[in-house]
């Protein structure tokens, strides 16, 4: 009986406030709220589970007893950043093998292979990518020529920075066998110098080449984790959802976990409904490693690039008219594998840069939305190019606009090039997802782009670059607020991975997620914004990256 009446005791007295462990003092403390409105806070309790316990305002009182005290001596405290859309592994490689990214001519790339391959002799095959023709300026696809002129002794295959060609020497495909007999697979193109390969292998003519290249070890993927993990650390990303995860890649985020090397969180997408169901079986996994792992979604490709002219437009591209790009799927096809997918309850993240493809998965998607009912949060990743017309269909059925911003400022000069002046209205068009009632989630594509957030913040509120061009803004009509800009780096992205509830913001009951930055981003003009420095990067309440 005493036990009895002391559980229901138990049970009517309110619960007994929970206790936090630790402070992060004196900050000047900026977050948004759910409904996108800034909150301003001077200190951060931390609960033991690594949570938002409270925010505290100046003057409030401090608790007595804590297990630690951060003093932050007035600097400025956000929430750590989310990239919707990149590549993990791919920015460990590229970090770790041969970089072409910064490279502003054909000139100044043959110079840097050059000075790679005199510095790496024992390399079999020479590997990297980032390069891009159109920064270049050279009005055509660099080809093995120009590569044979630096290095013909051994393969070299570069990736282009989008992710969505090849360039080859004669020798890597002299060892792939190709030659002028070589088909051409769907979905993909071959160059050619009349009837010859002549070097560059766009989207999935790439696996030509590729199926040579030999695999990266265990020890090798570790390294590039590792590596990309303190890249994105360094720009204060603390959370980034993976596009197109392998198993292998995959083993090496587990791999990872189980040594208790993986500090950030990671929002996986297998690359294909195989490799999502070889990992997860019959659904998502559930959040590993103190939710810092989970699978959760399918990724898809409906076309290629724009750069490479390998996405998929409705019309000819103004500056190549016998080409339209590239339909990766039939219609039946990607509703088949889509609907496979969903099924098993995965989250489906389509590419589509070009209109035609984007109306394709909208298509999809309406139709499926039939049949597969509850919060679905189907996914368009990219949505470049999207005809007017399109536009209101990315309110229904809870879809998210996956974009990225320093995509519009690196393309613009292409895009104006590649679509003429009447197909602009609806490219990068992120005020009016938002108008028709998106969800606009941001990332960068990184190592498209660079995984800096705040250059991307800046290019969404500014249509400008980190010269200020153009004056005024690309398509000004299309700009964001800052506010709403950072949100899509935040709760957005938290919402498009189904973690809204665990991070995106500071509140009670999210994830200790934080940074420490060196100016106030609310204030700082637009280049001030791009100049900012990450001083510290906080997940779940602990210190995991600190500038030297």
């Amino acid at each position: 009986m005493r036990l009895l009446l002391a559980v229901v005791a138990a049970l009517l007295l309110p619960p007994a406030p929970a206790l936090a462990d630790a402070l992060v003092d004196n900050v000047d403390g900026m977050t948004l709220d759910q409904d996108g409105k800034v909150i301003r806070f001077s200190g951060l309790l931390i609960s033991p589970d690594g949570k938002v316990a409270r925010l505290l305002q100046q003057g409030e009182k401090r608790p007595d007893k804590l297990d630690w005290r951060a003093d932050m001596k007035g600097k400025v405290l956000l929430p750590g950043f989310i990239d919707a859309h990149g590549h993990v592994m791919e920015l460990g490689f590229r970090a770790l093998e041969l970089d072409l990214s910064d490279t502003k001519s054909l000139d100044e790339a043959k110079a840097k292979i050059a000075a790679y391959v005199a510095a790496n002799p024992e390399k079999k095959w020479i590997l990297g990518g980032g390069w891009n023709q159109e920064v270049w300026g050279l009005g055509r696809f660099p080809t093995a020529a120009d590569l044979d002129a630096v290095v013909s002794d051994r393969p070299v295959w570069l990736s282009r920075a989008d992710g969505h060609a090849g360039w080859a020497n004669s020798a890597a495909m002299k060892v792939a066998g190709v030659t002028a007999k070589s088909a051409t697979p769907a979905g993909g193109r071959i160059e050619k110098t009349g009837t010859l390969p002549n070097g560059v292998f766009v989207d999935a003519a790439q696996d030509l080449i590729g199926k040579a290249v030999p695999q990266p070890l265990p020890k090798d993927r570790d390294s590039a984790f590792l590596k990309a993990q303190a890249i994105l650390l360094g720009f204060g990303i603390t959370a980034t959802a993976d596009m197109g995860t392998s198993l292998d890649d995959w083993l090496s985020y587990r791999r990872a976990g189980d040594t208790g090397a993986l500090r950030i969180r990671i929002m996986s997408y297998g690359a294909g409904v195989e490799t999502a169901v070889r990992i997860g079986g019959t659904g998502p996994t559930p959040w590993l490693y103190d939710g810092r792992l989970r699978l959760g979604g399918v990724k898809l490709y409906a076309d290629g690039a724009l750069g490479s002219r390998g996405a998929w437009l409705k019309a000819p591209y103004s500056d190549a008219p016998r080409q339209s790009g590239t339909g990766f799927l039939a219609d039946d096809v990607i509703r088949n594998l889509m609907s496979r997918a969903a099924m098993d309850g995965y989250q489906l993240a389509v590419h589509a840069i070009g209109d035609k493809a984007n109306s394709q998965v909208l298509d999809a998607i309406e139709e499926l939305s039939e049949t597969y009912k509850g919060d679905r949060r189907w996914r368009i990743e990219h949505a470049q190019i999207v005809d007017p017309a399109d536009l209101p269909r990315f309110g229904k059925h809870g879809t998210i606009a996956s974009m990225q911003p320093t995509h519009q400022t690196s393309d613009r000069t292409m895009a104006e090039a590649r679509l003429g002046p009447d197909r602009l209205v609806g490219a990068y068009a992120w005020a009016s997802m938002l108008k028709n009632g998106a969800v606009l989630a941001f990332g960068s594509d990184y190592p498209v782009e660079s995984p800096d957030p705040f250059a991307g913040w800046a290019a969404a509120f500014t249509r400008q670059d980190a010269e200020g061009q153009p004056y005024g803004g690309w398509r000004a009509e299309e700009r964001l607020t800052r506010e709403q800009a950072w949100w899509a780096f935040t709760g957005g992205a938290a919402y498009a991975g189904f973690a809204e509830d665990k991070f995106g913001r500071l509140a009670p009951g999210q994830r200790a997620d934080f940074i420490i930055v060196d100016r106030d981003p609310l204030m700082a003009s637009p280049s001030d914004l791009r100049g900012t420095k990450v001083e510290e990067t906080w997940v779940g309440g602990h210190k995991e990256w600190v500038r030297k």
